[in-house]
């Protein structure tokens, strides 16, 4: 129940952070496992909150294992459904647990559950599709050969941007791998290749490959009409909200911008704002209270999500 509720009020953040999210196949989020998504890592664990929120089942997200040292993070991260993969980079001694974190996806699928896995095995913000590691074609073979009748699909994330508030994110799911033609190939290495070649055919068309200083191409593809009496209707609500929420984008922007100047800001930045936006709210509405009594502080509670919303929908149709 509160796991739900989490969600229910995640996938609310996400709507009014993210000016749009399109789905090229949305009947793709109404599907039940044994289903893996193979996806690319442009923007850390932001990748796998989206997908969380909008999917209907819960789903099962691969994460890097240094997450997961601390005991109590430990609990938690596995509460969320978030599971440990190591790479050689944290230390080879670490890379057997990844025997277990399959053997955790493989009771996943026996369940009928749903896995993310990052198949390029890092997070970069780019435009930009770099070679699958084998990791994912190991933990689907393996499904396959102890009988789950696991589907893969490709899935392509890509973001109008990785530094600002209100961006447009699209997400391309590709097609089921085939997975008779896969394990038809006589020896598991030729069955890996033919797996990665596949996967990697479907997501160069899934990826958007755009240059960084391309900034005219990718207003472009992420570019979302807006009528002129949309934007008049909202301009008002979008004021307030932009002098409402100044403060706490302020300095929670502020401390990404010291602690996180790296390839996780943004999920960092949007986590960060997720969290503290009640305890905002609850300030807000006790001053608020204090000075103009009850039912103004509900006005403010009711209103403050919408006129955050109208502000991204507003700021971003001028910015990108």
């Amino acid at each position: 129940m509160l796991f739900a509720l989490i969600k229910w009020y995640a996938r609310f953040c996400i709507h009014i952070y993210c000016r749009k999210i399109v789905i090229n196949k949305p009947e793709v989020l109404l599907q039940k496992g044994p289903l893996l998504f193979a996806a690319n890592h442009p923007n850390s664990f932001l990748d796998g909150i989206i997908l969380t929120t909008l999917f209907r089942e819960p789903v099962f997200s691969l994460a890097r294992g240094d997450a997961f040292k601390n005991k109590t993070a430990n609990k938690l991260l596995r509460w969320l459904h978030l599971l440990p993969v190591y790479r050689t980079s944290e230390g080879v001694e670490n890379l057997s647990h990844n025997y277990t974190t399959f053997a955790s996806c493989k009771k996943a699928f026996e369940e009928n559950g749903v896995v993310l896995i990052f198949s390029e095995g890092r997070c970069i913000n780019e435009w930009h599709l770099r070679q699958l590691k084998k990791g994912t074609a190991r933990l689907a073979i393996s499904s396959w050969q102890q009988g789950i009748p696991l589907k893969v699909i490709p899935l392509g994330f890509n973001y109008s941007s990785f530094r600002s508030f209100g961006k447009v994110v699209h997400l391309n799911f590709g097609e089921v791998l085939p997975a008779s033609t896969i394990q038809q190939q006589g020896t598991e290495g030729k069955q890996l290749l033919l797996f990665n070649e596949l996967a990697q055919k479907q997501l160069k068309e899934l990826v958007y490959e755009i240059n960084p200083a391309d900034t005219k191409k990718r207003k472009k593809i992420f570019s979302v009409r807006t009528s002129f009496l949309k934007i008049m209707v909202l301009a008002w609500p979008a004021a307030v909200g932009y002098i409402v929420h100044l403060p706490i984008y302020f300095i929670i922007k502020k401390i990404t911008d010291i602690y996180f100047d790296n390839d996780h800001y943004d999920s960092v930045l949007t986590s960060l704002l997720v969290l503290c936006y009640p305890l905002y709210m609850a300030l807000l509405a006790i001053i608020t209270a204090h000075f103009f009594g009850g039912i103004a502080a509900l006005i403010l509670v009711v209103c403050m999500p919408f006129s955050a919303w109208s502000w991204v929908q507003v700021k971003s149709t001028f910015k990108l």
